[in-house]
């Protein structure tokens, strides 16, 4: 049997479990937050109260913060790629009979993950500290650009992905919420907070999809996280772009904003790394065939050599002038 038809067969065996996946990791929609719970409400009297208070508060931000905050955003907002790509991976089918129960997960972790960038863009937009326009067209970019993480249609390399992806998620969204609390935002620190909060449920989602791989087909779900681990993790918006700018250009820069205010760093990618390692309990494994064993090994030194490598990175200690975010204003 081919390696395609046995992830097909560990994703159909899998699958069974997805009702009682979505009940423990995913929460009905009339009982989860909703970004109006966080911003001033438009049908109230004191709408336009709100609204200054917010736009004061919002003057004590730093530069880097707000193009961190508006780097994430754009990030959220380019859901319809993540959804879109996640359909197409072996074993998810959105087409017979309704769709099987694996498109009904992404479906619904879509569908939670889409409050994010709205509750994000309509803070941005009641700050009057950056510049929208630029904002969406760097987003339709985003989107009309599509991604390409290195997974092509393999389960196995998809949920590696997600998993680390989703525990870097709530590092930038936590740590943004620390930041904003410590500069006098109270509110949008509650925002990125129950955003983060959020990032990490479907952390432990994904990662749970992996640990069941690991105990059904060890040696090649082993192969598939020394793969997505020597290649690197791509992160979402790697082909970020400002307006008029070529694909990808604004990445470095967002992400040299991102490392010098301390929001998402090289160390924090060997961390993750490490998390996933010891989650995973990748020392502990057995019934690995030689291949794999190799790759366990490989494994089990790359964060210490990630971490060396790290220590050598050098970020500018000038920020980039985004489009996004015009100094004057701030």
């Amino acid at each position: 049997m081919s390696i395609k038809n046995i992830r097909l067969e560990v994703m159909q065996f899998l699958e069974k479990n997805v009702d009682s996946f979505v009940e423990q990791y995913l929460i009905p929609v009339e009982k989860i937050w909703q970004p109006t719970d966080f911003l001033p409400n438009s049908q109230g009297d004191n709408f336009f109260e709100e609204v200054r208070e917010l736009r004061e508060i919002a003057k004590e931000l730093p530069y880097d913060f707000w193009v961190t905050l508006v780097g994430d955003t754009i990030t959220e907002e380019a859901l319809p790629t993540y959804e879109s790509w996640l359909m197409d991976v072996e074993g998810i089918n959105q087409v017979e009979n309704g769709g099987n129960g694996w498109s009904k997960w992404i479906r619904q972790w879509t569908g939670e993950e889409n409050r994010h960038g709205d509750l994000l863009n309509k803070y941005l937009y009641l700050s009057g500290r950056v510049n929208m326009r630029e904002i969406e067209m760097t987003t339709q970019h985003l989107i009309n650009d599509g991604f390409d993480i290195g997974t092509g249609s393999d389960p196995y390399k998809n949920f590696v992905y997600t998993s680390f992806q989703e525990l870097a998620t709530y590092v930038s969204h936590n740590r943004v919420a620390q930041m904003a609390k410590k500069f006098g935002d109270n509110k949008l620190s509650k925002m990125c907070k129950m955003i983060a909060g959020d990032e990490m449920r479907h952390h432990h989602a994904y990662s749970e999809f992996v640990t069941r791989i690991f105990q059904v087909d060890p040696s090649e779900m082993m192969l598939a996280f020394q793969y997505m681990m020597k290649q690197k993790i791509v992160m979402p918006a790697h082909f970020l772009r400002e307006s008029g700018q070529k694909i990808s250009t604004a990445f470095e820069q967002f992400s040299d904003s991102a490392q010098r205010i301390g929001v998402y760093t090289a160390n924090d990618y060997v961390d993750i790394m490490q998390k996933l390692i010891n989650k995973w309990e990748i020392d502990k494994a057995t019934n690995l065939t030689d291949e794999a064993e190799k790759a366990r090994d490989y494994l089990m030194k790359l964060p210490a050599r990630m971490a060396k490598i790290s220590e050598r990175i050098v970020i500018p200690k000038e920020s980039h002038i985004f489009k996004w975010v015009e100094p004057a204003r701030l």
